[in-house]
């Protein structure tokens, strides 16, 4: 090779660093499913387009016999839901070469045998000894039966599973589920899945603040007044009435998915990003956040929730949740994390903020030293894709007199990266799993804590208070961030 032909030195670090698992057989439980058609089937020809799936592999599609596919329905199944939901669109030889891999194999607690051929079938294709990764698409209640038909069929040995969330309703449950798993499944094989922690948003606070040295120094209770982390959706629940009215926003979004970005928010630095240091670090600020004060809690739900086919007339289930957190360690003790998520209000988003206190030289006037909206300095990190960050502080007006105005950085993923091969959520945790790294999924110590400081209000939730349609909920979760304010609306 001539010197002009050799690689750069960049170029050979961005090889070694592009990770491509071993041979893989993928199962999909729950392939007919709304999940698998709008996220998984996409997700994985995704990747197989962008290269990033193994040099060999095959997909099973697999749910009860009553809804079989044969292995060409299911390729045609596969084409529609890419079809519709992907970004890669299903044609050429990439969708030739995808659809090949395709397979589908029945599978009943008490008839597993379709699955179980089907599988045999796909590793005698690939050869050698590939891995197996089980993706539970299925409801809730089916997890115990479907690992427990992995562990008697002995398809679970040496396999890796990823559970879809919630993971249990309360402590009691989720205790009694990962004892199941546990029975079949070592931890290490585990991969709980939430799809805000593949965000390249959320993942990039952990960058934010680890490998920049003007926000570390002051990323604690010295210089932050307070922390906002905001969910709120325009759509109602969609004629999902069964699952809502048993999950409620509390348990659906905040359990779930806001106290997950509180952990990168808050953690101590790790000593790597490798899963048992960055998990570690995660778990010891769920550890040390306090249970939940009822006091501190807004409980909402949007009128014509009731009026909603399957909702009860008298229903108490929360459309809107918003709550005071605090994390009692030496970083944070005394700054409030306030939550909020809801449906049917007044935007879709989902924004981090960190407050500023005022410093304490104050040569200026009161009045100037927030903007309009009575708001400080702040740190806003959009995490919806391809999300930015925003730095909003106060500059000098023009002029002869000291006088201040508002003003603001932005830095936009869209502006600033290439994202010809970004990946969805969804498709980086699938690529993680393969690659057996857990570092963006959640751990049962982490789970069971969760929903351990949960308790007070899952045993004992306040009534729900009415918010019109397109509002930003009830007035009470105005009252609960006083004298702060929520940044959200904000016009972008």
């Amino acid at each position: 090779m001539s010197p002009a032909a050799k690689p750069t030195k960049t170029a050979r670090r961005r090889k070694m660093a592009i990770a491509v698992p071993d041979n893989h057989v993928i199962v999909v439980f729950g392939a007919t499913g709304d999940l698998a058609k709008r996220k998984l089937l996409p997700g994985l020809f995704h990747l197989a387009k962008a290269g990033l799936m193994p040099a060999k592999y095959q997909i099973i599609g697999s749910s009860p016999a009553p809804s079989a596919l044969s292995d060409d329905d299911f390729r045609r199944h596969a084409k529609e839901a890419v079809r519709e939901f992907g970004s890669s669109r299903p044609t050429g030889a990439a969708w030739q070469a995808f659809e090949t891999a395709l397979h589908f194999g029945a599978a009943d607690p008490n008839d597993p045998a379709p699955l179980v051929a089907a599988v045999q079938a796909a590793e005698k294709e690939i050869g050698g000894h590939p891995r197996r990764l089980f993706h539970l698409a299925v409801p809730p209640g089916a997890f115990g039966s479907v690992v427990g038909m992995l562990g008697d069929t002995g398809l679970a040995e040496g396999s890796r599973v990823i559970i879809e969330k919630p993971f249990g309703t309360d402590l009691a449950s989720a205790q009694a589920l990962n004892q199941t798993v546990h029975s079949v499944f070592a931890e290490s094989q585990v991969f709980r899945i939430d799809h805000f922690l593949g965000k390249e948003s959320v993942d990039n606070i952990l960058a934010l603040r680890f490998a920049n040295g003007f926000l570390e120094p002051i990323w604690n209770r010295d210089h932050v007044s307070h922390v906002q982390i905001d969910v709120p959706e325009t759509i109602g629940i969609e004629g999902r009435a069964e699952f809502f009215e048993k999950t409620g926003t509390f348990r659906d979004m905040i359990v779930t998915h806001l106290f997950q970005v509180l952990g990168f928010v808050a953690m101590e630095p790790p000593t790597s990003l490798n899963a048992k240091p960055l998990r570690d670090e995660k778990q010891k600020v769920f550890d040390a956040m306090r249970p939940l004060d009822l006091a501190h809690v807004v409980r909402g739900q949007y009128r014509g929730y009731r009026a909603e086919a399957g909702v009860a007339r008298d229903s108490q289930t929360e459309t809107f949740a918003a709550l005071r957190v605090e994390v009692d360690n030496w970083r944070w003790a005394g700054v409030p994390f306030y939550l909020r998520s809801g449906k049917s209000l007044g935007q879709r988003r989902s924004v981090t903020t960190v407050n500023f206190k005022e410093p304490t030289l104050r040569m200026f006037p009161t009045d100037a030293r927030i903007d309009k909206d009575g708001r400080g300095n702040q740190l806003v990190i959009d995490f919806d894709d391809p999300g930015w960050i925003a730095a909003r502080f106060l500059a000098k007006e023009p002029g002869p007199a000291m006088r201040l105005g508002e003003a603001e950085m932005i830095f936009r993923y869209a502006d600033s990266f290439v994202r010809a091969h970004e990946l969805e959520g969804y498709e980086r945790l699938i690529l993680e799993a393969m690659l057996g790294d857990q570092s963006l999924f959640t751990r049962s110590d982490g789970i069971e804590r969760l929903w351990e400081i949960s308790a007070p209000l899952i045993e004992n939730p306040p009534p729900v208070e009415l918010y019109s349609p397109g509002s930003w909920g009830p007035e009470a979760a105005h009252k609960l961030i006083a004298p702060h304010r929520w940044y959200l609306p904000d016009g972008h």
